[in-house]
């Protein structure tokens, strides 16, 4: 029953939207071949899993964003905590971020391709890109916001940095970090198919190029809902993780 609770507004929601959807290719008299209906796109997401085309698709795509992911949450932690800390040193760097921060990831495609050529790693790079600046802006709040009270009492007992970085700084920033890990997986998730869409020979944004190319919009619209569908589970695990996170320190998380 409490499952139900929670599924039955997606389910309500997404069903007023294939509804919408079929509505508007019977009475807006599009041409299928350009806006095909959603029993064409099963047919055609059918057929991208029936070849095997699918599966490596999205096994290619999650590899490359999460090799992405990873790299950018390991920089963005480690320089959030040391930034969050050391504040003064912020000061300085902070504003070279606000710069770089707006330049959307797409940008930097023309440079990242030749710097590191055609392949698996502009993806990597693109993904690493947008999910490192929200990690490292959310954790150095984070850090910051400690009580300064706290580190003087550690200090005045006599406790090792290590020490304190340990059993004060990290307990204290660590849920809050999570908010940061949590929406830079939707901001990357949204690039990988952008970084797949040059020169990758493989993946969801390989497919929708190849797709486009060969006019079969049933293929491109099948390929946008797999990668929807991905974001939402990438998402929802996620949040999962997240709640547990927040109810291990005895926080709540809405």
């Amino acid at each position: 029953m409490l499952i139900f609770k929670k599924i039955y507004p997606a389910v309500i929601g997404f069903t007023v939207l294939i509804a919408v959807w079929q509505t508007a290719t019977l009475l807006g008299g599009y041409n299928p071949a350009l806006f095909p209906p959603p029993l064409s796109v099963v047919s055609g997401l059918w057929e991208l899993i029936r070849e095997d085309i699918l599966t490596k698709a999205i096994v290619h795509s999650l590899g490359r964003f999460f090799a992405g992911y990873v790299a950018a949450a390991a920089l963005g932690l480690v320089l959030g905590l040391y930034f969050g800390y050391f504040h003064n040193a912020w000061r300085f760097v902070n504003p070279i971020i606000q710069f770089l921060r707006p330049i959307s990831p797409i940008a930097w495609l023309p440079f990242v391709v030749l710097w590191f050529g055609i392949g698996d790693i502009p993806a990597v790079v693109i993904v690493f890109i947008a999910a490192f600046f929200p990690i490292l802006l959310i954790t150095v709040s984070s850090v910051s916001k400690i009580d300064r009270n706290y580190l003087k009492v550690a200090k005045n007992f006599g406790l090792s940095p290590l020490d304190v970085f340990i059993k004060i700084i990290l307990p204290a920033a660590f849920p809050h970090m999570t908010s940061g890990l949590h929406i830079a997986i939707g901001t990357a998730w949204v690039f990988i198919v952008a970084g797949e869409m040059v020169g990758a020979q493989s993946g969801l944004g390989f497919l929708i190029v190849d797709a486009r190319q060969n006019m079969r919009a049933d293929l491109l619209m099948a390929a946008m809902v797999v990668i929807g569908l991905l974001g939402l589970a990438l998402d929802g695990i996620f949040g999962m993780a997240e709640k547990r996170i927040y109810a291990k320190w005895g926080m709540t998380k809405k």
